[in-house]
């Protein structure tokens, strides 16, 4: 009975694990239409901002509700608000740092760079928390890693200033995926969720004022964009994510949201009606294959166990 409920949380984990990577992959098309008539530091502050306040007033009146003992409530309002601080300060470097990379960089080098925490998780946690993987997953996490570059990478590759700023985003998103894989079981996930926005919204809203010079005219003229990303992106996807990797190995949370790549390309073209080559085509294709790969069990082995 257990094993079953155990089997039914992980797989409600990955779906809306999934649904988070659509979402975000969707919001590529947002965010590339923004930064025509805004900085990307501004943008990234405005959509904050927004994401903060729904995500907010959710917390507020689901909190009222809670008829947990008074220890727990403690126990996890500490792990919500340490978790909310950690992860909020990796999303808001990494955030900021994608976005200004995006300037300088084409978009298949910084897909395929950012997706590289796919790669950068597993590792870390083995460096740092010696925490072991299956052969499968390693191989999974390199099957995948050869789809984004199908996917994403259509020119030479060569480090530029922009990839080198894409490449820090990857490490960033690396620790707030773990971060939150820490926290995320003993936190309650709306809560987090606020406090990561009203972090991110504080450190971005700084660098965009110190950095660059942030207008109402600028937000106004790319409302629709901000608004995708502020609610549907910001407040419900990573709000998703925080549910999901509850319930999900950190390795497969990162293959599924690296799923983002494969989403972006496919509303690259129902939105903005840009072709999938070929090449791009079977980069969906292999992703796909390394997120089923990454889960299947070793001979001897409970089906769903990914990391050892």
């Amino acid at each position: 009975m257990e094993e079953r409920r155990s089997g039914s949380r992980r797989l409600l984990g990955n779906a809306l694990l999934l649904l988070t990577a659509l979402i975000w992959g969707m919001a590529f098309v947002a965010q590339r239409q923004g930064m025509d008539s805004i900085e990307p530091i501004t943008f990234c502050a405005a959509r904050m901002a927004l994401s903060t306040v729904a995500v907010g007033l959710v917390a507020l009146l689901t909190g009222r509700n809670d008829t947990r003992p008074e220890h727990e409530r403690k126990r996890r309002a500490r792990a919500s608000l340490l978790g909310g601080l950690g992860s909020g300060a990796f999303l808001a470097a990494a955030t900021v740092m994608q976005q200004m990379g995006l300037v300088t960089t084409t978009a298949g080098k910084a897909g395929f760079i950012t997706a590289m925490y796919m790669l950068l998780v597993p590792v870390v946690n083995f460096v740092l928390f010696r925490k072991k993987n299956t052969w499968l997953v390693w191989l999974g996490v390199l099957v995948g890693v050869a789809g984004l570059y199908l996917l994403c990478v259509n020119e030479n590759f060569s480090l530029t200033r922009g990839d080198a700023m894409v490449c820090v985003c990857a490490v960033l998103f690396t620790g707030q995926i773990l971060c939150i894989d820490h926290f995320a079981p003993e936190a309650d996930p709306i809560r987090m969720s606020a406090v990561q926005f009203v972090v991110s919204t504080v450190v971005c809203g700084a660098a965009a004022f110190l950095l660059e010079q942030p207008t109402w005219e600028k937000v106004a003229s790319a409302a629709i964009p901000i608004l995708y990303c502020g609610l549907m992106s910001g407040a419900v996807g990573y709000t998703l994510q925080i549910v999901g990797q509850r319930y999900t190995d950190p390795t497969v949370a990162s293959l599924l949201m690296s799923l983002e790549s494969v989403f972006a390309a496919i509303g690259g073209a129902l939105v903005l009606g840009e072709r999938m080559r070929p090449r791009e085509l079977l980069g969906c294709v292999v992703m796909f294959a390394a997120i089923v790969l990454v889960q299947l069990p070793l001979p001897g082995q409970r089906k769903g166990c990914g990391a050892a």
